[in-house]
């Protein structure tokens, strides 16, 4: 035990208030930061051909593409596509921007007895193939999600093929 415990908490102070200090410091630079989002006209361009990928094989589906925070920019459904496919594009369009990732390989790393099966339980989350992140040289812009295809595989295809109509755009 310190014979000056005013004097050391005084020094504790006074290194705490020095720490504050070098923070209030940062480079106003270090205190915000940009974000690239989609135009609607990228995200539109990036449905129509992933619809039409899917009408050259066959499949009525719907197509949704979120921005990066999953927000709905573009939705689209051919004629015949089912009622559930609507809300099945959003929410594997949702997925992939929220997880950034596939969701076909989501479905895989989340079965039953997995140790991350838990996140098929969260709201909103759609752990079945067919969204994929708009990712172009590490900046994630937003996914798209379709649905009506004969399974994950197909409606992945589709997706990949909306992406690559758009991926000069977004490239540096």
């Amino acid at each position: 035990m310190s014979r000056f415990p005013a004097a050391t908490s005084l020094l504790t102070l006074a290194a705490l208030l020095a720490g504050n200090v070098s923070l209030a410091q940062t480079p106003a630079g270090g205190a915000t930061f940009n974000q690239r989002f989609m135009t609607p006209e990228t995200a539109l361009k990036a449905a129509q051909a992933t619809l039409a990928s899917c009408r050259a094989q066959g499949y009525q589906v719907a197509v949704a593409v979120v921005d990066r925070t999953g927000l709905p920019q573009v939705l689209l459904r051919d004629r015949f596509a089912g009622p559930h496919t609507v809300d099945m594009a959003l929410g594997k369009a949702w997925t992939a921007a929220s997880f950034r990732r596939n969701t076909g390989d989501l479905a895989a790393e989340t079965q039953a007895g997995r140790p991350m099966s838990g996140i098929r339980d969260l709201p909103r989350v759609v752990a079945a193939g067919g969204g994929l992140p708009i990712d172009e040289a590490g900046t994630l812009f937003g996914a798209i999600g379709v649905s009506g295809g004969p399974g994950g595989e197909a409606d992945e295809s589709c997706a990949l093929a909306g992406i690559k109509a758009v991926a000069d755009e977004l490239s540096f």
